[in-house]
């Protein structure tokens, strides 16, 4: 092991395995809570969709919020217990099973209510990640953590998918509660606590700009006693998002992205299940089959950028990956399946592609002191895009049909590059810390066009 590997930091490797059981039980669910309320609870799309819609809604709900809160929270705890509510919640659904009272409305309260835990777990995760493994690990961090998600993806569902032809749906959950108690037992051990500290009150000098923005980080952030309510450390969050051209155009194609993914995941189990005729098991290996490609993805995101540049990289990526999501709406039998899985496969590896090196701009952008905030403006953005997805495939299923909310779904993700593409994202070769190292031993530099983010260490 190299002598500055990440994996001699015993605080990631903790939070690495505690990821990979919680990755683990969120597929398995992924799988089968759908299948319980298209099999066993006789489900239409419009009610699929609702489904889909609530695990998602609470991003839109408290994502905001959640980011300002876990600024102030310790990190380690909102971990477990997050994870702690997420197994009671799973548990209750084969308990009610066993006990003959499970109802679409405990389906639809058990979504909602993970999915609250869902955001402080993930907001979480994301803002104490650069503090464990330093500035200099970031993107090797990433994209183990990607890669996790990926085997996660793979295993997961294809396990889920089994699970439930094996032994029903309502069992299979037993697995993804057991899998969210281990992960909550695993963070026990992560014994460093960095959100403990009065993260808020450092680091705010760097600077935070982009677009002429820098000032915005020079003396004016307020830490967690300094004055500021809730709505003025959200407003903070978003204005640095938004307001920044190219965190703005990572955001815009994430989104995109997750839209064009939830207008065809929400509607998948319906279209397998009773219309093309296919088993669980098929499911789950259709879905697995996208956890390989954001593998690879994040496998190769490293080397291609390191040769291409980062931005180069996430924009050829776009343009020669991305149609290949009009290729998903063909899925049917025979030769067509094949065909949509290998649409699949190819818009999942862009998408693993832009998880590692997006993540690794956004944190090195970001000063420490907003990296609840940012996180949390991110996934309310990301994961807002997945409730509308599923809400509106849910709609267009009842009134339009599966195929036309298919190819609905396969159009946004062939076109959900452009925002990154057209950004001055393009032209960065370099992530912002790195780019502030090389000026320092080549000497000066021509000064920046106003679409370039001053190089200086961010975090996310």
């Amino acid at each position: 092991m190299h002598p500055h590997s990440l994996w001699r930091t015993a605080d990631f490797r903790t939070l690495f395995t505690a990821t990979a059981l919680a990755q683990l039980g969120t597929n398995v669910g992924y799988v089968a809570v759908p299948l319980i309320a298209v099999e066993a609870l006789d489900a239409g799309p419009g009610q699929v969709g609702v489904l889909a819609t609530l695990s998602t809604l609470a991003f839109l709900l408290i994502g905001l919020p959640a980011g300002a809160w876990v600024d102030r929270m310790r990190h380690r705890r909102v971990l477990i217990v997050a994870d702690l509510v997420k197994a009671a919640l799973y548990a209750s659904i084969p308990l009610a099973w066993w006990l003959g009272g499970l109802t679409l409305w405990q389906l639809y309260t058990v979504a909602l209510l993970t999915g609250c835990a869902t955001v402080f777990f993930d907001v979480g995760s994301q803002s104490v990640l650069p503090r464990l493994v330093g500035r200099g690990h970031l993107v090797q961090a990433n994209a183990a953590v990607v890669g996790l998600m990926a085997v996660g993806n793979v295993a997961g569902r294809g396990a889920g998918g089994l699970l439930v032809q094996l032994l029903t749906a309502p069992f299979a959950i037993v697995a993804t509660a057991l899998s969210h108690l281990g992960s909550a037992l695993r963070l026990i051990g992560l014994r460093r606590t960095p959100a403990s500290e009065p993260i808020a009150d450092r680091g705010r000098g760097r600077g935070e700009g982009g677009d002429g923005d820098a000032d915005r980080g020079k003396g004016k952030g307020k830490g967690r006693g300094e004055g500021g309510g809730l709505g003025a450390q959200i407003a903070e969050g978003l204005r640095h998002v938004l307001g920044n051209r190219e965190l703005r155009a990572l955001a815009l194609t994430a989104a995109l992205t997750n839209l064009g993914f939830q207008l065809v995941n929400t509607l998948l189990p319906v279209l397998f299940v009773r219309e093309l005729g296919l088993s669980a098991g098929a499911l789950g290996l259709f879905w697995a089959v996208g956890g390989v490609g954001i593998l690879l993805g994040s496998r190769c995101a490293r080397p291609i950028a390191a040769r291409l540049g980062y931005g180069r990289t996430l924009g050829l990526a776009g343009v020669c990956v991305a149609p290949a999501g009009l290729l998903v709406p063909l899925i049917g039998h025979g030769p067509w399946l094949f065909a949509a899985g290998a649409g699949w496969l190819l818009v999942s590896l862009k998408t693993g592609m832009d998880n590692v090196l997006g993540v690794s701009l956004r944190q090195r952008m970001t000063p420490d002191a907003l990296l609840g905030r940012m996180n949390a403006t991110f996934r309310f953005l990301l994961t807002g895009a997945l409730a509308i997805g599923s809400a509106l495939s849910g709609l267009l299923g009842e009134l339009v049909g599966l195929r036309a909310t298919l190819w609905c779904g396969g159009a946004v993700l062939a076109v959900a590059f452009l925002p990154v593409f057209l950004s001055p994202i393009r032209t960065r070769r370099r992530l912002p810390e790195a780019e502030a190292e090389a000026e320092a031993s080549e000497g000066p530099v021509p000064a920046q066009t106003p679409t370039q983010l001053p190089a200086q260490p961010r975090h996310a």
